[in-house]
């Protein structure tokens, strides 16, 4: 019966990647870095083991926001409390 593969720490070789910015929408930029770095696109990934790769994102000061997000997105804060 075959078992399923569980990568260990010593088993993982990090590599770097470099991603480009400039001209693309900020949330595909982040979800593109946070899938290199947790690993997933790696066929060895397993969750409960750090498998993810190094990142640098360069141009992130040419990135663009889609839409009026800049102008009308608004934080609120709420302590969950009845009342408070």
């Amino acid at each position: 019966m075959k078992t399923t593969f569980m990568a260990k720490p010593a088993d993982i070789q990090r590599k770097w990647y470099v991603l480009d910015a400039e001209g693309k929408p900020l949330g595909r930029v982040a979800a593109e870095a946070a899938r290199i770095l947790r690993g997933k696109h790696t066929p060895a990934f397993t969750p409960h083991v750090d498998t993810g790769d190094h990142v640098i994102i360069i141009n992130a000061e040419k990135v663009i926001l889609t839409g009026n997000k800049l102008d009308q997105k608004m934080y609120t804060r709420h302590s969950g409390y009845p009342g408070g």
